[in-house]
């Protein structure tokens, strides 16, 4: 880590109830990096998460409104660092890589690189966050670009101009896409390496719910879908109506090209109206698109106003 000892490096570690493994985990990083300054967000832990942490040798800081997103925003806000290192408390991370990808970060002049998950144990990866994770995984690069793996990973190296041009808008373990789509978005320079996703220590246990934050990702997703991308969702919102309509006054029409006649009015009226529904729609998305790239336009300026990584000195 010569390259990157005049740098300072913060390592981000977000915990909830994981005084189990928390100590392991800021000893790990620190042999990895010692340069590192290392900074254990508690977010309202019932354990001993804290104490644990700060006998380890950690900067323990707080965060009361819980969720993961939340202490990924309050950490980025106050944080000032070249380099931030984000992993995970629990210890299924490869804190021996750490040095690594910050490594592949300066020598590629990368905003971001992502640890990607490659589970060493049947135990790591329950089999609904496996699909889950494929599914998502394969939406996100139809929807966005197809330039990631593992967007759900939290084990990431990020460059000060990353941190300090990120939105962080998500509350829980959605944060993850946020981070992706935002690197996406911005077509920042970017790359991943397989990393050692082990199964967690004994004694704790994973704060994922499949069910509920699954759809919160979806959720998210959808949002994003709507927000970055406004014409693809509001042209198949419209489309459907389109297709509604048709579907509704067709017979209408045809019984009145053949007896002149407009017996069920209400019909015709639902459709003519359902029609115009899809006009506005459409509308909507045309004006809201060329909103959004406005927006980009200035989230990418915010971006540039950063320096880029700093190069080996």
């Amino acid at each position: 880590m010569s390259g990157s000892a005049d740098l300072d490096i913060a390592v981000i570690l977000p915990c909830y109830n994981e005084s189990a493994a928390i100590g392991k985990v800021v000893r790990d990083f620190r042999q990895a990096l010692p340069e590192a300054a290392i900074y254990v967000y508690d977010n309202n832990s019932t354990d001993d998460t804290a104490a644990v942490a700060e006998a380890a040798g950690a900067r323990v800081r707080h965060e009361p409104m819980q969720g993961k997103g939340n202490v990924v925003r309050r950490a980025f806000a106050d944080v000032e660092a070249d380099i931030y290192v984000m992993a995970d408390g629990d210890g299924t991370y490869d804190a021996a890589r750490a040095a690594e990808l910050v490594d592949l970060l300066l020598d590629r002049q990368l905003d971001m690189v992502v640890g990607t998950r490659a589970d060493d144990s049947p135990e790591a990866y329950r089999l609904g966050h496996r699909t889950g994770n494929l599914l998502f995984n394969k939406a996100v690069a139809w929807l966005f670009g197809d330039r990631f793996s593992d967007i759900f990973s939290g084990y990431r190296i990020l460059s000060r101009r990353f941190v300090k041009s990120f939105p962080a808008l998500s509350e829980g373990f959605e944060i993850e896409t946020e981070l992706t789509v935002h690197a996406i978005q911005l077509r920042m320079p970017v790359a991943e390496r397989p990393t050692v996703y082990s199964s967690r220590i004994e004694g704790t246990a994973s704060k994922l719910r499949t069910y509920r934050d699954g759809l919160k990702i979806l959720f998210t997703i959808l949002r994003f879908i709507q927000h970055f991308r406004p014409l693809l969702f509001y042209s198949v919102a419209a489309a459907a109506m389109a297709l509604s309509s048709i579907a509704l006054g067709y017979p209408v029409v045809v019984e009145f090209f053949q007896t002149g006649l407009v017996p069920r009015l209400p019909t015709a009226v639902l459709a003519t109206g359902i029609m115009l529904m899809a006009a506005l729609s459409l509308a909507i998305g045309l004006i809201l698109n060329a909103n959004s790239r406005s927006q980009l336009e200035m989230k990418r300026l915010k971006y540039l106003e950063y320096p880029r990584t700093p190069r080996r000195r």
